[in-house]
């Protein structure tokens, strides 16, 4: 039983950061798409800020889950 425990730990831990990454850039699209409707983000300019949006994105949705398991 022990060993199939173990197995499913790295799995599970690996389906949360999955689950982060994709709600992470279905957020920073959404966010860019605004940026680009209200014209703060321009095609010139896309692949500049896109990455900045998805990291600060990124930190916030995995910040929870770093601050769960430090305390």
């Amino acid at each position: 039983m022990g060993r199939k425990t173990e197995q499913n730990a790295p799995a599970e831990s690996g389906r949360g950061a999955e689950k982060d990454t994709k709600l992470a850039l279905q957020a920073a699209k959404e966010i860019v798409v605004k940026f680009i409707e209200v014209g703060r983000v321009t095609p010139q300019n896309f692949q500049e800020i896109f990455p900045d949006v998805y990291a600060v994105v990124l930190r916030a949705v995995a910040a929870p889950h770093e601050t769960d398991s430090g305390e």
